[in-house]
């Protein structure tokens, strides 16, 4: 009990240090956002008297001192209160609710594929012929080093527009999720594989895998059943990582394939200096990684008992 009370604090104190950073960035950055906000509205960008300013500034705040600001911005924060939109004045909560659950398909799907790619090259390419563990090992390095946008693009031109078997825009069905959940899983496949390949040629040489050979275990059953559970544990590790860096990574996926989500949500927003929305996704981000660490916790567990985390 102990140990799950230090790692929700951790998790407290990691939210905590994302929000006071984006909460001082808003605040740090030049211009006027009473001005900012009553040009967006006119559509005309002009100095504004102190008259116009002031209704402006006493609706959102910014009239306050900057320490009580920051109060009710994490006072705000821990209700669940994101802020208001100002370019649409609509709470920050609705905007990002309404576009994030095809981006958490997206995440899910391109996680569950990375792994399938990852275990597969282990299981069939590591200590076997030098040709087959050349290919796998290098396949992992080449995938690894795969920038999202220009692997979303080549996919996008070969498979959906040279041979037409995808559509070229995502959209929410199940048939046009597939090429942006390879262009995010393709990557971290490579990091997952590289990692399962060490740690499972590693597990090869140990007692318990020759004792199983002596009992009559077939080779692939020994990969499967015994040293694959144990070959995976630096890669579940890797795993907390990756589900908060393909959370965010599904804005460039989202963006290439025109696919709905909080990536078109984050590009309207940055151009309209919408800093509020900016700053929600930027909090949603965060809190992805910290539960994505908290369940890694959960799987070391799992995978492991014998490990107290």
């Amino acid at each position: 009990m102990k140990s799950v009370a230090l790692k929700i604090l951790g998790a407290l104190v990691v939210l905590w240090a994302a929000a006071t950073f984006t909460f001082f960035v808003q605040a740090a950055l030049p211009g006027d956002r009473a001005t900012l906000l009553l040009n967006q509205d006119s559509g005309q960008i002009k100095k504004r008297t102190a008259a116009e300013l002031a209704p402006i500034n006493e609706e959102f705040g910014f009239d306050k001192p900057l320490v009580q600001q920051y109060a009710d911005y994490l006072g705000g924060l821990a209700t669940g209160d994101l802020g208001i939109s100002y370019q649409k004045k609509a709470p920050v909560t609705e905007i990002i609710g309404e576009q994030i659950l095809p981006t958490v398909w997206l995440t899910l799907a391109a996680l569950v594929a990375a792994w399938v790619i990852a275990l597969l090259l282990t299981l069939f390419t590591t200590r076997r012929s030098r040709v087959v563990k050349t290919l796998g090992s290098g396949f992992e390095t080449l995938s690894a080093a795969l920038p999202h946008y220009w692997l979303g693009v080549i996919l996008l031109v070969v498979f959906a527009i040279q041979l037409s078997i995808f559509p070229v825009e995502g959209g929410t069905s199940l048939y046009g999720l597939i090429l942006p959940a390879l262009t995010l899983a393709i990557p971290l496949a490579g990091f997952l594989g590289q990692v399962t390949r060490d740690e499972f040629e590693n597990v090869l040489d140990e007692p318990f895998i020759t004792s199983a050979r002596a009992r009559g275990m077939g080779d692939f059953e020994v990969r499967w059943r015994h040293a694959l559970r144990h070959a995976v544990l630096p890669a579940i590790t890797l795993s907390g990582w990756a589900l908060g860096a393909l959370f965010s990574g599904a804005v460039i996926a989202e963006i290439v394939f025109a696919r709905q989500g909080i990536g078109q949500i984050l590009v309207t927003a940055a151009n309209a200096r919408d800093v509020p929305v900016v700053a929600g996704i930027v909090m949603v981000v965060a809190f992805v990684y910290v539960i994505a660490n908290l369940l890694v916790d959960l799987a070391y567990r799992i995978v492991d008992p014998r490990i107290q985390t």
